[in-house]
């Protein structure tokens, strides 16, 4: 049976552990949530972990099994899947036999929820309620979803003792299998762009097909930064008899984790052509595919699939999220980094969620810490870079790097190397050293920093699940790496779970007397403040198409200031606001309009 979704937030995937057991937190609520499936190791371990928390039997998994990646994440699956369904139907029970928790749980519902009103209704009319409400419930309360997530990008190829292995195990291809092989119907979520190799995989699975009711046991959503690279990926997998059911907009820089920022081009815009082309992108997709279903000899949906439109990055008042469904007509709003704060919701250690709670604005920043050379936002004063600087002054800069899923650099091996592990920097450091007399000081040491500033992110965004459950861990020590967005600076407490859902949905407010931007607003700044250190740190000779792309850049932002003149002088929203965010627009034009894009000479 179809449920409509009971809430309109979801909890995106966040690093490898913060988010790793959310569904068990929350899913019974109706919350959906993502868990990474990239590090089977900690997979491994909180399967062990659960296992014995709830009693299951646990028979380990270790590497000496053939397929053991794809093993671990499966059977934790199913674990998950199993454990949620159970609490699910206790809490079912709970809320029917309980008044006081019927009564809590109604008040975290959103106010327009058809949900919420109908439980008041059958509260109201009979004092026998109880009976009724176990009907209902079974006919009309759903899960929050199990999604997870594969970052595209971490599909190291893998080596055995005779050679490298077949491509099905390289990384993301057994996480893949892994998911697939699940007892899970949901959804798998991609970001970071297109692996043709793992696209063409999905087509092992049957359960990625649509059956003779055109529906998906397991579906796929697609994280973009914008409609073009929706249109690309989207119908790159209709060829393939693939469906994408979600696309989850997500902004270029006020987010979490890596940042993938566009060429200037801000949310709302992209947001606004989203909406104007769903159409398009539904009809583009579904021509595609069943031209494709058809050549397999698979069925065919007569009418084109459902498809969800959904945005995250920065969101953080009740306002802004019931904008965004009201204006854009989009079909759900992610919230991250908040669910942080919340330890019903999200697995953190005690040390890194007293970090969070106190940090402010100017603590968060966009790092080049990971080993994949794209920009990572994280926050000062997190225990992996006090061990990291350590280890630089004592001469010994570099992870000992035990699990290599970021073991991606072909530079100086085949199999692939970490540019954050000791063995790669180690040569880099070897090589710098012997062109320092070619360098002046300042030279030398900004070349330095390069090297030894990445983080291992493999175990640093992996421990806090096991400092939070006083799991082992073993090896050197990495501390914690957090990977929260900018937005996290305007909340500073710990919060329960019911609060913070109170906040979304505007009947509590947990950010009281904070001076906070409006998420648009904070988003161009961001990009404002990239434009200038693009082009402040860039050190090698000035091309022509670089210095064209700087223009776009700008160009696009000055678009999109427009945008938001118009949308903030029209819209109803915002109404306290609006004179000072125009003010802010102004603000940031003069910003924007001294950063001068350098010239080639002679022209």
């Amino acid at each position: 049976m179809n449920f409509n979704p009971i809430h309109t937030f979801h909890i995106p995937v966040m690093g490898l552990a913060y988010t790793i057991d959310s569904p068990i937190r929350v899913a019974q609520y109706g919350i959906s949530s993502v868990i990474s499936i990239t590090d089977d190791e900690l997979i491994e371990k909180m399967r062990a972990f659960y296992s014995e928390k709830f009693s299951l039997p646990y028979q380990k998994i270790t590497k000496q099994f053939h397929d053991y990646r794809a093993e671990r994440i499966t059977n934790y699956l199913n674990l998950v899947d199993s454990i949620v369904k159970d609490k699910f139907e206790n809490f079912k029970k709970e809320l029917a036999e309980s008044k006081a928790s019927l009564e809590n749980y109604i008040a975290m519902l959103p106010s327009t929820s058809g949900l919420r009103k109908n439980l008041q209704g059958i509260i109201k009319e009979s004092m026998n309620y109880k009976e009724k409400l176990k009907n209902y419930f079974d006919e009309n309360f759903s899960l929050g979803e199990i999604d997870v997530n594969i970052m595209t990008k971490l599909d190291k190829d893998n080596f055995d003792k005779n050679g490298q292995q077949p491509i099905e195990f390289n990384d993301a291809h057994a996480a893949l299998r892994g998911f697939a092989n699940s007892n899970l119907s949901s959804s798998v979520v991609l970001s970071a762009g297109m692996n043709p190799r793992l696209f063409t995989y999905f087509e092992s699975f049957k359960d990625f097909f649509p059956d003779f009711n055109s529906n998906l046991k397991k579906k796929i959503i697609l994280k973009v930064s914008d409609f073009r690279s929706a249109m690309i990926q989207g119908n790159y997998l209709a060829k393939k008899g693939l469906w994408v059911s979600e696309y989850r907009i997500e902004s270029g820089l006020n987010c979490g984790g890596h940042a993938f920022a566009t060429d200037g081009f801000l949310l709302g815009p992209i947001l606004a052509e989203f909406k104007q082309k769903k159409d398009q992108l539904i009809q583009s997709a579904h021509d595609l595919l069943i031209k494709a279903l058809g050549q397999k000899e698979l069925p065919v949906p007569e009418i084109p699939m459902n498809i969800k439109i959904t945005a995250q990055g920065g969101v953080g008042t009740a306002e802004e999220h019931r904008f965004l469904l009201d204006h854009y007509l989009i079909d759900g709003v992610g919230w991250g980094s908040p669910f942080l704060l919340v330890p019903e919701a999200t697995s953190v250690d005690m040390e890194t969620r007293a970090l969070l709670s106190k940090s402010k604005e100017e603590d968060y920043y966009l790092s080049n810490i990971s080993p994949l050379g794209v920009p990572f936002n994280t926050v000062k004063g997190t225990t992996n870079e006090a061990l990291k600087q350590f280890r630089i002054i004592e001469n010994n800069a570099g992870s000992s790097c035990p699990k290599k899923f970021l073991a991606l650099s072909k530079e100086f091996d085949d199999k692939g190397i970490c540019t954050a592990s000791k063995k790669y920097q180690d040569i880099k450091l070897e090589e710098l050293r012997g062109n320092e007399s070619n360098l002046t000081k300042v030279e030398y040491e900004i070349a330095k920093n390069k090297i030894t500033e990445k983080s291992c992110l493999c175990v640093g965004l992996a421990n806090a699940s096991y400092l939070e459950n006083d799991i082992e861990i073993k090896g050197q020590q990495q501390g914690v790496v957090v990977c929260p967005g900018p937005n996290l600076a305007y909340f500073d407490k710990e919060v329960s779970l019911s609060d913070m859902v109170k906040h979304i949905y505007g009947t509590t407010n947990i950010m009281e007397d904070i001076q906070r931007p409006n998420m648009f607003v904070k988003e161009l700044n961001l990009y404002i403040n990239y434009l200038k250190n693009e082009i402040s740190d860039y050190t090698i000779d000035i091309s022509t198409a670089q210095i064209k792309k700087w223009n776009v850049f700008k160009n696009n932002l000055l678009e999109g200031i427009n945008y938001y003149r118009n949308l903030f002088s029209t819209i109803h929203f915002f109404e306290n606001s609006k004179n000072e965010i125009q003010k802010q627009l102004t603000r940031s034009e003069n910003d924007l309009k001294e950063i001068e894009v350098p010239r080639l000479q002679g022209l």
